[in-house]
């Protein structure tokens, strides 16, 4: 067998990850795919790779070797099918760039994301994915899949950045409202104190990443017993105006018919807005992309009489 780049990039997820489940999930492939390419990878070498502790898949001395090696070359292919595209668009090539967001996040301001995309490059195609999990859309810029994507990052969660992929942050503190049917008693409230919401019943996504770990730290640092209730953001919003639960939303949230929002007092729930990218990028490229999201988020913000109040309450700004 010849190695490839990809067996390369498989022998870095290993190692990043810790173990082959975890590398193949990253990686999109089955645990024993991935078990048997290793196998044939460490064939194709001649010796052992990795060894399984109980901390999980360890680097053998060969490993080490291997892989300070291969992370160069996987680095330099990103950077080559980067930089050629980028080459592409400056020729008026045309291209497409790949776009991907986290739920609420993403959706509400990629609109205006991609329109000031496209002025800036008439030429450019774009393709956009919608994501509840960041995690899983890192991924997919680690593998080249995306190009460029906008996820939140949940205050006390953090998320696990592969190599390879780079960030850059656009909000450092964003914070989290709650949505709650207009007949709830709290919705006639400027901000809610989260105490105030005993014995509800909370709506999160376990996929969304980070969401539920955070909303189970701010309810129990309020004194309250939690009761979560698993299911998706698609039908989240029937059922809280249908008062059956309440959900954590983002400030530039559209409240649907029978939905309000609502800041919390003393902003318990918070993330952070990150642009992530491959390592390598041209900061040039990387510098117009993250402002023209600058914008697009500006744009939403001061679009949602809410949050323009509770940022106008506090004198501060729109600091992006």
């Amino acid at each position: 067998m010849e190695l490839e780049v990809r067996h390369l990039r498989a022998l870095c997820a290993i190692a990043d990850t810790g173990s082959v489940r975890r590398a193949a999930r990253q990686l999109g492939v089955t645990q024993p795919s991935l078990t048997t390419q290793l196998r044939r990878i460490e064939h194709a070498l001649g010796g052992q790779l990795f060894v399984r502790e109980r901390s999980g898949s360890e680097p053998t001395a060969l490993g080490r070797s291997v892989l300070s090696r291969a992370r160069p070359l996987v680095a330099e292919m990103a950077a080559l099918v980067a930089e050629t595209r980028a080459a592409a668009l400056r020729s008026g090539g045309g291209g497409t760039l790949r776009v991907g967001g986290t739920g609420s996040t993403g959706s509400r301001a990629v609109a205006g994301w991609l329109r000031r995309l496209r002025a800036r490059h008439p030429d450019l195609g774009t393709t956009i994915r919608i994501d509840v999990s960041a995690n899983r859309l890192l991924r997919e810029v680690a593998q080249n899949r995306l190009d460029v994507v906008f996820v939140h990052e949940v205050t006390g969660c953090p998320l696990r950045l592969p190599h390879g992929v780079a960030v850059r942050v656009l909000l450092e503190r964003e914070p989290q409202f709650v949505a709650l049917p207009e007949s709830h008693p709290a919705a006639a409230r400027a901000e809610v104190p989260l105490g105030e919401l005993t014995g509800e019943r909370w709506m999160v996504d376990p996929a969304a990443d980070g969401e539920w770990d955070g909303l189970l730290r701010a309810l129990g640092a309020a004194g309250e017993s939690p009761r979560l209730v698993c299911g998706d953001y698609l039908t989240a919003g029937d059922l809280v105006a249908a008062g059956e639960v309440l959900m954590p939303c983002q400030p530039t949230t559209v409240p649907r018919a029978g939905v309000v929002t609502r800041p919390l007092v003393g902003d318990p729930l918070t993330v952070r807005l990150l642009l992530a990218f491959r390592a390598g990028e041209r900061t040039a490229e990387v510098d117009a992309v993250f402002e023209d999201l600058r914008g697009a988020y500006r744009e939403v913000a001061h679009a949602n009489a809410t949050y323009r109040d509770w940022l106008a309450l506090r004198g501060a700004p729109l600091a992006v």
